[in-house]
């Protein structure tokens, strides 16, 4: 393995894209993946292009989501020109329904010049006609867009295996960094020791503990999401709408995702009859059609919680060669496309797309 090489550590969405970025810049890149590349909490989730509560969050989480947005289309217009695989950015528009801080959502919006407002409820079920009954109140933004993510995960994993420059390694676990002198220079694993220029630590979840292999403590600790997915006609529901902490997600073919539960469970990610229960009680609230529909899937996913969901993104300073792009909570899809630019401006010495300052490890890690 080329010692020039970036090694990044984890191949969920953070990790494959952030690869995929690098190697477009004609960087070799080495991507490492416990087990295999995007079926942990990338795979999981729901793939709304959105923050579920974009006004509750730092201004630093907006930077990023916003570009984000704007992104994604040409993101996955690319990657169906190089793969064949659509990652299916659906644009949808999304319904906030009985929010207990709808005056201060409007009012963020007002400040950011975004496109949320209030909605009268008979506008809503004239537009969301399996709506159920008892909601009083709705604010709504359209332009609000999901990605089918394990699509998405396909095409990055393809258009990585396309370049000649990139390789990825599977069931491949980093147990720990190699040094010279401070500085890291490479990872250690099972069969033995690979290399790098510079190491870059997207692992989700598991960042914490490798983090601490160097004394350091990285405030990011699994977070579990259970999520079932109905099967439905193709027309039955026309828009994302969340209510209570649960959301509704309209997938083209018709299929809908109800999601989704937080859980402080540690790294188990079994799925629970208990979770099954309220999530569809949750969605028949929702959709009380969906009390009729089949339920076809049910899955959990390891969330990378931080403490307030500002990715840490850039140099470790305390070990030069260590970057890491990792700590986005609930926003991994949201923000990736912005998290990856990013960690590439900052990594090859560019003109950086948001002021990376909040971001920064200096200063955040144990």
């Amino acid at each position: 393995m080329k010692s020039n090489s970036t090694l990044v550590v984890g191949g969920g969405v953070i990790g494959l894209l952030g690869a995929l970025e690098l190697a477009g810049a004609g960087e070799p890149v080495v991507v490492l993946e416990r087990a295999e590349a995007g079926r942990e909490s990338s795979w999981a989730g729901g793939g709304i292009v959105s923050p579920l509560y974009p006004w509750r969050y730092d201004s630093a989480v907006g930077a990023l989501a916003r570009w984000s947005q704007h992104y994604y289309p040409q993101l996955a217009a690319r990657l169906l020109a190089a793969t064949e695989v659509d990652s299916e950015v659906h644009v949808t528009g999304l319904y906030w329904l009985d929010l207990q801080d709808e005056s201060q959502a409007l009012d963020w919006a007002r400040r950011e010049s975004y496109g949320l407002r209030s909605v009268a409820l008979e506008a809503v079920r004239e537009a969301v006609p399996p709506l159920g009954s008892g909601f009083s109140s709705a604010i709504y933004m359209p332009g609000v867009a999901n990605v089918r993510n394990p699509r998405l995960l396909k095409a990055l994993r393809a258009a990585l295996q396309a370049m000649s420059n990139v390789t990825l390694l599977e069931h491949s676990e980093v147990q720990g960094f190699l040094y010279e002198g401070e500085r890291v220079a490479g990872v250690r694993l099972e069969s033995g020791e690979i290399r790098a220029a510079r190491v870059v630590l997207s692992a989700g979840a598991w960042s914490g503990q490798l983090l601490e292999t160097l004394g350091l403590r990285l405030p990011v600790e699994p977070v579990k999401g259970q999520m079932i997915l109905y099967r439905c006609a193709e027309d039955f529901l026309p828009a994302m709408v969340l209510a209570k902490g649960r959301y509704a997600i309209p997938r083209k073919d018709g299929h809908v995702l109800v999601g989704s539960t937080l859980e402080h469970v540690g790294f188990d990610k079994t799925p629970t009859g208990e979770a099954l229960a309220s999530l569809k009680a949750s969605a028949e609230e929702l959709l009380p059609a969906l009390q009729e529909a089949e339920v076809i899937g049910h899955w959990a996913g390891l969330r990378p919680g931080s403490p307030d969901g500002v990715p840490f993104i850039g140099e470790v300073p305390q070990y030069p060669g260590l970057w890491l792009n990792c700590g986005h909570y609930r926003n991994g899809l949201v923000l990736a496309p912005a998290s990856c630019e990013l960690l590439k401006n900052l990594m090859l010495g560019e003109t950086p797309i948001v002021d990376p300052a909040p971001y920064s490890p200096a200063g955040r890690l144990g």
